[in-house]
């Protein structure tokens, strides 16, 4: 999934030399990206898959693969955003249902380090996508361009990653039925303001999980930093969501969400204001250091906000992040085309987070006192 969703980051740059993409261009084909998930999203949510698990998880990362390599057989706008919907969509799925079986299998151990290292393979997945960019060029391969070579490289190691959980993913038979009916869904005031807030989340954290790489070689970065900056988002992101748990004791877990909220804006406004090479360095470390964090606390903070319906609240959130980081990238890359640069996006987006931030911080007790602590 790592590969499903992000590759796409470190190779727009080569992307936009190859194809002459523009900032708009790279905007649009990345919304879609993000339509195409919350379209798989929202298609999981229902019970027709119960049994078929595994299958269709399986099915969903040798999609993966395929999309991946499809991305080095068109310079099209058009078929770019055909093909990054889709591999949305097969993300998802993997996503959804592959962790359905894993959880459950370490939720049956009683282990809570399962989680951890379950959502941590995304990030991992984001470091080796960063490994394959810098050794596709090492390979030398004649009449393929630089992100031809970048695309097919990732798609050989999503290929070998498919065929290694092919072996170890178990049955999914302990899989619950997803289609049992939930009570309606009580909007209470903290389910506002987490909803609310994890939507704007999703709108500011994309912005830059989308053009990091690029901004590095915007400014001049070089191969190297654009190399080292998403490679440090993907290791700091594959340790965030355990380390991360040391502070639940003292701030909670609203606390914490407010914390990474707050900390990744904080990590935004250094990615635009520090030199060279420091700025997407910083700004990749911060970013990989929270929004899986965000991401999952935020989803275990709406379930336990509505104990009745938990299915309901994460369809609803999910839906809100969707929606916020479908439209991240289209304004993200409108803002730059027009200012030359992706600084001021990258700003309004620290302003959306750290709004959200303070807003749980406000409503801390009440969020608080909801979840019980």
């Amino acid at each position: 999934m790592g590969f499903g969703r992000f590759s796409y980051t470190p190779i727009l740059p080569a992307m936009m030399a190859d194809a002459g993409l523009s900032p708009a261009d790279a905007g649009l084909i990345a919304s879609a990206n993000f339509v195409g998930y919350l379209t798989g999203a929202v298609l999981a949510a229902y019970g027709w898959a119960h049994g078929y698990e595994r299958r269709i998880g399986l099915a969903a990362l040798g999609a993966t693969t395929l999309l991946l390599a499809a991305m080095g057989l068109t310079s099209s706008v058009l078929a770019h955003s055909i093909v990054r919907f889709l591999a949305g969509l097969a993300s998802a799925f993997a996503m959804i249902f592959v962790s359905g079986i894993v959880l459950a299998q370490g939720l049956r151990a009683k282990s809570e380090h399962v989680p951890s290292v379950h959502f941590g393979g995304v990030g991992f997945g984001i470091a080796l996508s960063s490994l394959c960019v810098w050794a596709a060029p090492l390979a030398g391969v004649a009449g393929l361009s630089a992100s031809q070579a970048d695309w097919f490289t990732g798609a050989f190691a999503a290929l070998a990653g498919t065929v290694l959980v092919a072996a170890l993913l178990p049955a999914s038979h302990h899989v619950g039925n997803g289609a049992e009916r939930e009570a309606p869904l009580a909007w209470t005031r903290p389910l506002r303001v987490v909803t609310l807030t994890y939507g704007f989340f999703g709108f500011g954290y994309v912005i830059t999980a989308t053009f990091l790489v690029a901004m590095a070689r915007d400014a001049s970065g070089g191969h190297s930093v654009e190399f080292l900056a998403w490679l440090i988002t993907g290791v700091s992101a594959a340790l965030s969501v355990y380390l991360w748990r040391f502070a639940v004791p003292r701030l909670g877990l609203a606390g914490v969400y407010a914390a990474g909220l707050l900390v990744e804006a904080a990590g935004l406004v250094l990615t635009v204001s520090l030199p060279l090479p420091y700025a997407p360095l910083v700004g990749g470390l911060m970013l990989g250091a929270t929004f899986m964090m965000v991401t999952a606390y935020g989803l275990q903070i709406g379930r336990r906000l509505a104990p009745e319906s938990p299915r309901r609240a994460l369809a609803f959130m999910t839906a809100a992040f969707g929606i916020g980081q479908i439209i991240g990238p289209l304004i993200a890359g409108w803002i730059a085309e027009r200012s030359g640069s992706f600084a001021l996006p990258t700003l309004v987006a620290a302003v959306v987070l750290f709004c959200c931030g303070s807003v749980v911080v406000l409503e801390l007790r009440r969020i608080s006192a909801a979840l019980g602590r």
